[in-house]
């Protein structure tokens, strides 16, 4: 049960994580500038476990004190994964996803650490992703299976950070290419298209 409820967890967390965005955009830069790698994954990974944790937690408190929480909140998830989906569907369909990395003066340590921790916290997008929809996914887990997904959610942070900083120079030719965008899209559509239905159909503990 904890390998069924961890890699659901695993799965979802890829499936959000790997959203074209701000973060990933600029983690994936420098990965392939090949600058400051560890400092960058450590901060995505590190925020991410907390931001995930808060998310499985306080959700369910607050469900305790407000039961009908638990029907908005999966409908509101229903709503924006089906959202996200489309968006993602879009991307994919015109193709305008693309990577340009330039070939600036390489940034400091400094500076490149405040960009990260600004495109990770303060971007609302973060927040629905890990708080808002992972709590969300989480509902209808109990007990210790909730944090075995949660632990499968935290691996593909890991995993996903560590590969987009450290491989990110193997996948240079490729990302060159807006078709592998395009790619990168259509898989991330059909993720959130069937979290959205497993959402709406899923029991609540």
């Amino acid at each position: 049960m904890f390998m069924a409820s961890s890699i659901t967890g695993f799965t979802t967390g890829m499936g959000l994580i790997a959203c074209i965005g701000t973060q990933n955009a600029f983690v994936l830069k420098q990965g392939l500038l090949r600058q400051h790698l560890f400092a960058v994954a450590a901060i995505c990974i590190l925020s991410d476990i907390l931001l995930i944790s808060a998310g499985i937690a306080g959700l369910g408190k607050l469900v305790n004190h407000w039961p009908n929480l638990m029907d908005i909140v999966r409908y509101a998830g229903v709503v924006f994964l089906a959202w996200v989906a489309f968006s993602s569907a879009k991307q994919a369909w015109i193709g305008n996803s693309q990577l340009d990395p330039s070939s600036d003066e390489p940034p400091r340590l400094k500076t490149v650490i405040f960009t990260c921790l600004a495109l990770t916290w303060l971007n609302p997008h973060v927040y629905i992703d890990t708080v808002f929809m992972i709590g969300s996914l989480s509902m209808p887990y109990a007990g210790a299976e909730k944090w075995k997904f949660a632990v499968g959610v935290m691996s593909a942070s890991v995993v996903w950070f560590i590969a987009i900083t450290y491989g990110a120079k193997v996948l240079l030719p490729l990302f060159r290419n807006p078709h592998a965008w395009r790619v990168l899209d259509g898989l991330v559509a059909v993720m959130m298209g069937y979290l959205s239905v497993y959402l709406l159909f899923a029991p609540l503990p």
